[in-house]
């Protein structure tokens, strides 16, 4: 018996367990990711753009290249680009209604500026033909490794700065040290917790969804893209609620840079993409979405309560657009 043959109430019933693994793998992955940023001394902005949120992408990933070589490039391209909206709209804005989020000067010039470049980047390989092929990949994978590069390096230039090394002394100072294969294994347990929590949350959601009559592309730009952007809304939250505000921020733009250039980026590289015309518009909110993001928070230098509820009603119009369209 499979999920879409089984009731929907036992499908409902399925999708609250899955929302327990979700939340219990986002609070071993947020306290884990920071004793991890402690014993490497590097900034927990640095664990939450790199670590955090690669293992946080891991259902777009899972999810993505199984569609893409089952032949669903709408579900593929699709679950990305909603994922990405998810993040933007319904993460960072919802976690800014609950608690205002203070951003940097390094966050947006860095991360915002290559979010809105990747984004930019997707729109000019996909718009012109609707598809994503192998050279399209490649590209998409070539700027994933310099961001990563340049991350990494700017981390370990920050680090050799006496006055960040003295913050770091005192952080750690009176706190039990955690060896760093004993942390690795305790964020292993998290994801594991993230990508069942997430996985079973899709599978269950998507016979409720279908039981409405809606699209393929529909449900992936909004049931699966919400589904498997559950990780990164619980990591961001409990980051951000335990003033862990670098990795809840990292971890959100960091997941939405790893699920352009390096989920697509590989579905691209192994086989090639093919959506239909439905992708633009929704290629072009993500875009929009972006730009207004990174507008937002460089304002005052925080994601206010009122930006926050702006991005959500945006989020909620746009999901409102696909299933109507």
């Amino acid at each position: 018996m499979t999920l879409d043959t089984i009731p929907l109430w036992a499908n409902w019933f399925l999708a609250a367990i899955a929302i327990l693994m979700i939340a219990g793998g986002a609070q071993t992955v947020v306290e884990t990711g920071a004793r991890i940023a402690e014993r490497l001394r590097v900034s927990e902005l640095i664990v939450g753009l790199t670590l955090v949120a690669a293992g946080t992408s891991l259902p777009e990933f899972g999810v993505t290249l199984v569609a893409a070589f089952e032949e669903h490039p709408n579900i593929s391209v699709g679950t990305i680009v909603g994922s990405n909206i998810f993040n933007l709209a319904f993460i960072l804005g919802g976690v800014a209604l609950v608690r205002p989020i203070p951003t940097t000067r390094v966050l947006i010039r860095r991360d915002g500026s290559a979010l809105i470049l990747s984004t930019a980047l997707l729109l000019v390989l996909i718009l012109a033909d609707l598809t994503l092929d192998r050279g399209d990949g490649i590209i998409l994978l070539c700027g994933l490794v310099l961001y990563l590069g340049t991350v990494l390096a700017m981390g370990t230039i920050d680090w050799l700065d006496p006055g960040l090394q003295a913050v770091h002394g005192k952080r750690e100072h009176g706190r039990r040290r955690v060896a760093v294969p004993r942390a690795l294994l305790g964020l292993l347990l998290g994801f594991a917790l993230l990508a069942g929590g997430s996985h079973l949350l899709v599978n269950s959601a998507i016979p409720i969804a279908t039981s409405f009559g809606v699209s393929h592309w529909v449900i992936a730009v909004t049931v699966v893209a919400a589904g498997t952007s559950a990780p990164e809304f619980a990591t961001s939250l409990v980051g951000v609620l335990r003033g862990r505000y670098d990795i809840g921020v990292g971890n959100a733009i960091g997941s939405d840079l790893f699920n352009l250039l390096g989920v697509l980026g590989l579905a691209g590289a192994l086989h090639p993409q093919v959506v239909d015309s439905g992708a633009r518009a929704s290629l072009l909110a993500l875009a929009a979405m972006v730009a207004l993001v990174v507008f937002f928070a460089r304002t005052g230098w925080r994601l206010s309560r009122w930006e926050g509820l702006t991005l959500v009603l945006i989020g909620l119009a746009r999901w409102a657009l696909d299933y109507w369209r």
